[in-house]
């Protein structure tokens, strides 16, 4: 029987369950509890605010979100996320899985630490981002029942969670700061990267060759 955690049913398809295993060979214990943790609270925020979505799509996006973290999938020149997007597509493409359910998978994936844009795409894109959202920063932490998010974490144990996670990141992009310019990670590499410091924006206008 598939499994059920907080009334949410984890897909056992046979592409769920090999792209789980996709996941537990190349990620790690923090990552699987991460992923898995990141579909449960995106499908039942999906339930609370009457989303209609795919779990399975949903499931698969969340299984790869941080793929491109690992040393498998990691690019020497890509943002992670676009890494772990396209490891997706990949593995969609070799199913036979129909073009936009892959460009589905893919924004859900790529645009998860997007913020201020995920939230207002498709349904599996948006609950993708708020997975990650609540799991990782605790946003919409009050709207679950504290017997729901126990059960959630008894399933999936955070071990540490907060500060592992943080080492896990930049594990995965230390070899090329340069992609989280722009983006929420790059907090990840001033903070932890020694001598790093991020790009200004505005520099970058200032310094641009147009001649004025």
């Amino acid at each position: 029987m598939p499994k059920k955690i907080a009334g949410i049913i984890i897909p056992d398809s046979s592409l769920a369950n090999e792209a789980a295993e996709l996941l537990r060979e190349h990620g790690t214990p923090l990552l699987w509890n991460h992923s898995h943790r990141v579909y449960l609270f995106g499908a039942l925020q999906g339930h609370q605010t009457g989303m209609h979505y795919d779990p399975e799509l949903l499931y698969i996006s969340a299984l790869f979100h941080d793929l491109g973290l690992t040393e498998k999938y990691r690019s020497q020149d890509k943002r992670f996320e676009v890494d772990g997007a396209n490891a997706a597509r990949d593995f969609l493409t070799s199913h036979g899985i129909p073009h936009a359910s892959i460009q589905l998978v893919w924004d859900a994936i790529a645009l998860h630490t997007t913020i201020g844009v995920a939230q207002y795409k498709e349904p599996v894109v948006a609950l993708v981002n708020a997975g990650v959202g609540l799991d990782v920063i605790g946003e919409g932490y009050e709207n679950l029942a504290e017997e729901v998010r126990g059960q959630i974490v008894a399933a999936y144990p955070r071990d540490g969670f907060k500060h592992k996670i943080l080492h896990a990141f930049l594990e995965g992009f230390a070899h090329k700061p340069e992609t989280t310019f722009g983006n929420i990670k790059s907090d990840v590499c001033e903070r932890f990267l020694p001598g790093y410091k991020r790009p200004n924006f505005c520099d970058y206008v200032l310094q641009s060759p147009w001649n004025e």
